[in-house]
């Protein structure tokens, strides 16, 4: 009996140490997380600060200020049109007004007050938020190509520099067309570190320590949403608002040395001896012990040669993965336009705009926490519809109260809420998505579905602003578009605890029918690499 339980742990062991040779060699050199991991991946995540204080700021750059024509003709009923008219004192007809007078008391000055991007030009200020994020969408592909060229760490710096020169250009621009593409500038800073900082941190981490900390990445953006009302507070002045949200970059020099170059791209890149030194070094702080012949065995798995092959066409190319592809689609860019459209929205609604906005990034914390448990709950499917539907019809209820000072509050709690659902529909669909796409296609069709994200983030402020023409128009379309991502997600397959597809035939085939889905993972979890991040 003793001698069957000697063979039969000699066997457990034996076939350990076969599975340890085909981890890769940084998996096997630092384990799936460690401190070394947690320092990395906390350092990097300090980056989500100027990140959310930059693809916000413009709740406070544009803030919307009271205004009237300082001609003094004004109507008794005081609405747009009558604030951008005058009467004429030689002809006495009614003629476009050319000078304002704005409430400084709460900002003392905005891009809208300095200006005048008001009645015919205030469209101008949602153009600067759409140029952003278009630079935002730019800068990810352009430093996402930069990454796999130079690596992880060079383009993550330069990233800084540019945000710190375009940044600082920015709060001392004379002119908006000036402004305009200097903080396009800005975008592409920020959509630098966005890919680059993500990037690297999934690629020091392995299991499923991806998924708990692409999910946590988020905090820091939540916390540094939080700040920006409180920044905003201190500071009522636009440029000094957007220098004090620029000059926090001079800190992130110090990544240089703190940070680590990606031991993987390093890898594949044939620079064995410089991730040897870097492994090492990680191995020692996760006290680790790595074998002697350690750097002789490292090798970087080839790719399966069928994988250059497939390219983002083929997910429309056969019905069922086409109907999945433009449902993922779909949902991917209700996530852009309700996140960043409700967070400019509370802005609007009235009430103290410090307190709005501060408290809108508070309420998203919760979010990161609950999506882990719902995703592994109820799954992936279950949670984004669920998300929609909170979103949907927090945002539809709105249009249901009267347009007075007393259901401010309601109005403020609802609008939150539409944004906690937002706040876990977005980290569900970067996994979900990771999943359903095939193996051969999976990081172009999340890369093409992201950019959908960033339609739907460009297209946001024109939402946000339809107030104008009705008050209830902003929430009716912020409510309708998730409502119908909602209805969507029931044309897809829940993904939890399924062997992913690898080939476009098996992504043709899961869902279709049961006998065609790929069997359980035998751990009864996915086994996908995937992961991802809400900004990118």
């Amino acid at each position: 009996m003793t001698d069957d339980k000697e063979k039969q742990a000699k066997a457990v062991e034996a076939q350990e140490a076969a599975a340890n040779k085909e981890v890769d060699p940084v998996q096997r050199a630092l384990g799936d997380f460690g401190w070394w991991q947690f320092w990395i991946a906390f350092s990097l995540s300090l980056l989500k600060f100027p990140i959310a204080w930059h693809q916000l700021a413009i709740i406070f750059l544009a803030a919307k200020t009271p205004f009237k024509c300082e001609d003094g003709f004004v109507h008794a009923n005081n609405t747009i049109g009558d604030r951008c008219s005058t009467r004429d004192p030689l002809t006495h007809q009614i003629v476009p007004c050319q000078r304002f007078v704005y409430d400084r008391s709460v900002f003392q000055e905005t891009i809208n007050t300095e200006w005048n991007l008001v009645c015919g030009r205030y469209q101008l200020s949602n153009v600067a938020q759409s140029v952003f994020m278009l630079g935002v969408l730019i800068g990810n592909v352009l430093f996402g190509v930069f990454a796999d060229k130079y690596g992880r760490k060079v383009p993550m710096i330069f990233s800084i520099v540019l945000l710190l020169v375009a940044g600082v250009g920015t709060s001392l621009a004379p002119w908006y067309e000036l402004f305009l593409p200097l903080r396009f500038a800005t975008a592409m800073a920020i959509g630098g570190l966005m890919i680059t900082s993500f990037v690297l941190t999934m690629e020091v981490l392995g299991g499923k320590w991806r998924t708990i900390v692409s999910t946590l990445h988020h905090i820091p953006f939540n916390l540094g949403h939080t700040s920006l009302g409180l920044i905003a507070y201190f500071i009522r002045d636009w440029r000094q608002f957007q220098l004090a949200i620029t000059l926090p970059a001079l800190f992130f020099f110090s990544y240089w040395w703190v940070v680590p170059e990606s031991p993987r791209w390093l890898l594949a890149m044939g620079r064995k001896k410089e991730a040897c030194k870097i492994l090492t070094a990680g191995a020692e702080h996760n006290k680790r012990k790595l074998d002697s012949d350690f750097e002789k065995s490292m090798n970087v798995p080839a790719e399966k040669s069928n994988d250059n092959k497939a390219n983002v066409f083929d997910l429309f190319r056969t019905p069922n993965l086409r109907k999945k592809t433009l449902a993922v689609f779909f949902n991917w860019t209700v996530c852009g336009l309700c996140f960043y459209g409700l967070a400019q929205y509370m802005g609007e609604i009235g009430g103290n705009i410090f307190v709005n906005v501060a408290s809108s990034g508070l309420i998203e914390l919760p979010g990161a926490f609950l999506c882990i448990y719902l995703m592994e709950h109820f799954g992936r499917r279950n949670t984004l519809l669920s998300a929609n539907l909170i979103t949907a019809m927090a945002c539809i209820l709105i249009t249901f109260l009267p347009q007075n000072s007393d259901v401010e509050h309601i109005k403020f709690i609802l609008a939150s809420l539409g944004i906690v659902g937002s706040s876990i529909a977005f980290p569900t669909i970067y996994l979900f998505s990771g999943e359903l796409f095939p193996t051969v296609v999976r990081n172009v069709g999340v890369g093409t579905a992201s950019m959908c994200a960033r339609i739907g983030s460009v297209i946001a402020p024109f939402v946000s602003s339809l107030g104008i023409f009705n008050v209830y128009l902003p929430p009716l379309v912020f409510g309708t578009f998730p409502l119908i991502g909602a209805v969507l997600c029931l044309l897809l397959p829940e993904t939890q605890g399924s062997q992913l597809p690898v080939t476009i035939e098996d992504g043709e085939n899961f869902g279709l029918k049961k006998s065609q889905q790929p069997p359980k993972a035998a751990n009864g979890t996915s086994n996908t690499g995937f992961v991802a991040d809400e900004q990118l």
